[in-house]
């Protein structure tokens, strides 16, 4: 796919929020395969979806021709951002930040082409580990204002609760990793989340002081759901893009149960389908949308874990929910199956109960909280009350309903929370 149209796509599919100069970016972006950044703080060991409109953004970028450099910052890590914070992150230790980016690495390299020529990784602690501080503050410290840098809201929203001289490096850091990645990689652009815009700027400023050069900065826009949730977020916590923490059967349904407001936005950003495809969604209603989520869910489970895990996760959500035939016509050029898929009850999330355990005839309310499918026992009472429980698509009424030998169908008991969440409880 050509280079000439990357701006435009990004804007079409919602990704632009702010541009430092969008015109000359535009033309730049058309005339040159552009080398461009993202940095990703290591600060846990898996990425999660909140991560991913700027991942997806790096994504569309490179589909069109250019280079995205994805920068672990091993080095600002140690030092905590604190764009949107409003108290100082947790300090990791340095095995910590190269262990969660070995794993980062692998997690990025489902969405990004890595190898000559195509996508970098480079931790900014090849730069920042062994810095001179003099040195450091002589030659980039004096290009910065703290009069221009206390304007802005990150700083002045973290000045209420304490702003540590550690923090207010941090702009510093990041705007050298841009000027570093021009000189080593003729890096021109900085893309990242809208909280970012302070430090983008600061590095486009640098650039242009020290190297008489004009760098860009773009931002994406920092979602959340229809609901207002924070985007990847859910009752039970993060959805994670490793597999050990979020199941591709979890991660499936985060996205097929996402609100109907929501579908043709995330369509937009986190699948490469075609827009023209995308923008006949908005028309869609009822069960047409209920499939169309069906392939959003497929879709951004095939990027994330592959076709394969995608198909499993798909027949599974059948098995569990009933399934319906995806219409040749919507969305044409996913590649989820067409025909009426055959639906498997072994992907489905499950348990183990000893068979010893049920002649015991456990209260439900204590194993709901037990198996995590209920945050208390408090709730899984209440959940039984407003009649949201089921045990093999049985209503329960009674709130000391017990679990019994009984009730095993084919080797094992379906539990179901309200429409949506399901556990087999295995009999061994």
């Amino acid at each position: 796919m050509g280079n000439d149209n990357a701006f435009a796509e990004l804007q079409r599919r919602g990704f632009i929020q702010q541009v430092t100069d969008p015109e000359a970016l535009q033309h730049l972006m058309t005339d040159e395969k552009v080398v461009f950044y993202v940095g990703i703080d290591p600060t846990a060991d898996s990425l999660h979806a909140g991560h991913l409109v700027a991942i997806m953004g790096m994504a569309h970028m490179q589909r069109f021709g250019h280079r995205p450099i994805a920068i672990l910052g091993g080095g600002t890590a140690m030092v905590g951002d604190p764009s949107g914070k409003t108290e100082m992150r947790k300090m990791l230790t340095r095995q910590q930040i190269q262990s969660n980016g070995e794993k980062i690495k692998q997690q990025l390299s489902r969405f990004l082409q890595f190898g000559e020529d195509q996508a970098l990784l480079i931790d900014n602690y090849e730069w920042l580990g062994n810095i001179n501080y003099i040195e450091f503050l002589r030659d980039i410290g004096r290009h910065f204002s703290v009069n221009r840098m206390l304007t802005f809201e990150t700083y002045k929203r973290r000045m209420e609760t304490g702003l540590s001289f550690l923090e207010f490096n941090y702009q510093l850091l990041q705007a050298f990793d841009f000027l570093k990645l021009y000189e080593l990689h003729g890096c021109r652009l900085q893309m990242g989340g809208d909280d970012q815009w302070a430090n983008i700027l600061a590095g486009t400023d640098l650039i242009r002081r020290v190297k008489s050069v004009d760098a860009y900065g773009l931002t994406f826009p920092l979602l959340t759901t229809a609901t207002g949730t924070k985007m990847g977020k859910t009752e039970k916590g993060a959805v994670w893009l490793d597999a050990e923490k979020t199941s591709p059967y979890e991660y499936y349904q985060y996205w097929v149960n996402a609100d109907d407001r929501d579908v043709q936005k995330f369509l937009s950003f986190f699948t490469v389908l075609p827009m023209d495809e995308i923008d006949a969604v908005a028309e869609l209603q009822g069960a047409d949308l209920n499939t169309a989520k069906t392939i959003l869910a497929f879709e951004t489970t095939k990027l994330n874990h592959g076709q394969e895990k995608a198909e499993k996760a798909l027949s599974a959500a059948m098995a569990a929910f009933g399934g319906r035939e995806i219409p040749k016509d919507l969305l044409p050029s996913s590649s989820i199956p067409r025909g009426k898929s055959k639906a498997a009850e072994d992907h489905i999330p499950s348990a183990n109960i000893k068979r010893s355990v049920l002649r015991q005839q456990p209260k439900l309310i204590d194993l709901l909280n037990d198996l995590g499918m209920a945050k208390s026992k408090g709730e899984a009472r209440r959940l039984v009350q407003q009649g949201g429980v089921y045990v093999n698509d049985k209503r329960v009424a009674d709130v000391d309903f017990n679990l019994a030998e009984n009730l095993i169908e084919n080797g094992k008991i379906v539990l179901r929370m309200g429409k949506k969440r399901y556990l087999q409880l295995v009999v061994v």
